[in-house]
């Protein structure tokens, strides 16, 4: 073909909005009672090929544990040996592909996750991961279906990225895939990631061994149908759920891992980091670690902020989605001065919050993801009860008889170094700290200071001298770092995402950033008239 065919220009999809008689509302509403009406059987698919194992574990509603949506079979050492063999074969062919080529691929998912597949995969969210409406579309549809959007027209640019060229030579950079395969680890909290995670690396030519959350089988597994549809070919991502270090343990020990894709909690990435290390002798090459990891996520407070903006933002970025998000508001320093009355507007909006089955489009947030996660943040919340220096101010009650529910919970601590503003709950649990007005250069110390975590952070402040100081102040304490907006809810294409120490390695998912740890440039030169002898003009005599 003489072509050069240009990436269409991205545009943010559209956020349908599910209201009462939307087309989308009765069409969400008909498939959540369809997929959860029968229960469904998710196999391994390697080399495009289904494999069941016989070894199952349950993919259940977090809002009714009972109910069970799939039995999802599980990878052992076996099945994961053929999962980096097919990913080996699949790579010498799709490596070679023309990027136009692979491109079409993540284009054409976009428009089915657009179209038909939809409400599938947003029922899927809903159902297994407790996401309402509003945040399985704004996930699972719209974040994903921007991801295969952008990631090509991204992976566009960098290939334009070349070197100049000296009179009669012609250099360029080919962006060669990685040498081997890559693993992607997915969460269950963002169907999105799981989406990204696998595919981002493959736009760039790589192939991959993904390792989907348990707890996001269910939803996951309709993304790879998702692909397969739009003709992803057999081996290029194979999926293989099953038990996370037994699965790792195998792929670490392959001479061919190229890459980690990690989004999960800090102590795992660090973990693989440490065996990537032990074992780095025995890989083909350097392997690239690319991770997103855990936050302590902030909300502070100027005595000039406006208080229904800042109450908005602490329930917002606190509860949605139950605070199952890197990204959610965990703590919040708010000053005496206008405390009284941001409690006052909190207090007012959480008697409002619904709370109970997605399916009911009433409810705001559901249930946490599991029975772990539940007897975690329960457990936080049991002792905020008994520390001296802290005041539960709403919420505090826990559920697990139909689902794992657990009440948007307002905390109080007068100690910032209190145990809920330091370390990660992941949960709708938000701690706040009221310091006094006048100390402001001090909070912002505080808050730079306070946990390991640099993900997300959000300053609320109409004094613009406020604003610009906690900007410098705060210059590393978030990667994501919002004025006058709630830490959550980054959207591709507007605000790349990741954060830096303890947080991940801030590579930005969404973006050329990320993209271009899954190439390893190989720089050509062609030279139109190489020299015809080995002498130069300073060695003659005179």
């Amino acid at each position: 073909m003489n072509a050069i065919p240009k990436i269409p220009v991205p545009t943010n999809e559209p956020v349908l909005s599910y209201a009462p008689g939307a087309p989308e509302r009765i069409e969400l509403k008909r498939t959540l009672k369809d997929l959860s009406s029968h229960q469904i059987e998710i196999p391994l698919v390697i080399g495009g090929k289904e494999v069941r194992t016989g070894k199952t574990i349950d993919a259940v509603m977090p809002h009714c544990h009972r109910h069970v949506l799939a039995k999802v079979h599980q990878a052992g050492p076996a099945e994961v040996q053929a999962a980096i063999r097919a990913a080996r074969e699949a790579w010498l062919d799709w490596s070679t592909w023309e990027f136009e080529r692979r491109a079409a691929v993540f284009l054409k998912a976009a428009d089915l996750l657009a179209t038909r597949y939809r409400p599938i995969v947003n029922a899927a969210t809903m159902l297994g991961q407790s996401k309402t409406a509003h945040q399985a579309e704004i996930d699972s549809a719209c974040e994903l279906i921007d991801f295969f959007r952008f990631n090509p027209h991204y992976a566009e640019r960098l290939y334009t990225e070349q070197p100049i060229s000296a009179t009669a030579t012609w250099n360029y950079l080919d962006y060669r895939p990685l040498e081997g395969f890559v693993y992607a680890i997915t969460p269950f909290n963002f169907t999105s990631i799981g989406g990204n995670l696998p595919t981002a690396p493959a736009i760039m030519g790589n192939t991959v061994v993904w390792k989907p959350a348990g707890t996001a089988a269910f939803s996951n597994y309709f993304i790879l149908k998702l692909l397969e549809d739009a003709g992803l070919p057999p081996g290029v991502i194979n999926f293989v759920p099953g038990p996370a270090v037994q699965v790792s343990d195998t792929l670490l020990a392959d001479r061919g891992l190229a890459g980690i894709h990690f989004t999960g909690s800090t102590e795992v990435f660090q973990a693989l980091w440490k065996l990537v290390g032990e074992r780095l002798a025995g890989y083909a090459g350097y392997p690239r670690l690319v991770g997103e990891t855990g936050g302590k996520d902030f909300i502070l407070a100027h005595a000039s902020a406006d208080i229904d903006a800042v109450a908005t933002g602490i329930v917002r970025g606190a509860y949605e989605y139950q605070g199952q998000k890197c990204s959610a508001a965990s703590r919040a320093y708010v000053p005496d001065a206008v405390w009284p009355r941001v409690r006052e507007r909190v207090l007012e909006m959480l008697a409002e919050v619904k709370m109970g089955d997605p399916a009911d489009f009433r409810n705001f947030v559901g249930a946490v993801i599991d029975r772990k996660a539940f007897d975690k943040i329960k457990g936080y919340i049991e002792a905020a009860r008994q520390a001296p220096g802290v005041k539960i101010l709403a919420g505090g009650r826990a559920d697990d008889t139909d689902g794992y529910f657990i009440e948007p919970t307002l905390i109080q601590a007068d100690d910032p170094g209190y145990r809920t503003m330091r370390e990660e709950v992941f949960g709708p649990v938000l701690t706040v700290h009221v310091y006094p007005a006048a100390r402001w250069a001090d909070t912002l110390r505080l808050v730079d200071e306070t946990t390991p975590y640099a993900l997300t952070g959000a300053v609320f402040a109409q004094d613009r001298r406020a604003v610009d100081q906690a900007q410098r102040a705060l210059r590393y304490a978030a990667g994501n770092f919002y004025v006058n907006d709630k830490p959550t809810g980054a959207v591709v294409g507007q605000q790349p995402f990741g954060g830096a120490r303890a947080s991940g390695t801030n590579d930005k998912a969404g973006s050329l950033l990320n993209l271009i740890r899954w190439v390893s440039p190989r720089a050509v030169k062609e030279n139109f008239l190489p020299p015809r002898t080995f002498t130069y003009p300073f060695m003659a005599e005179s």
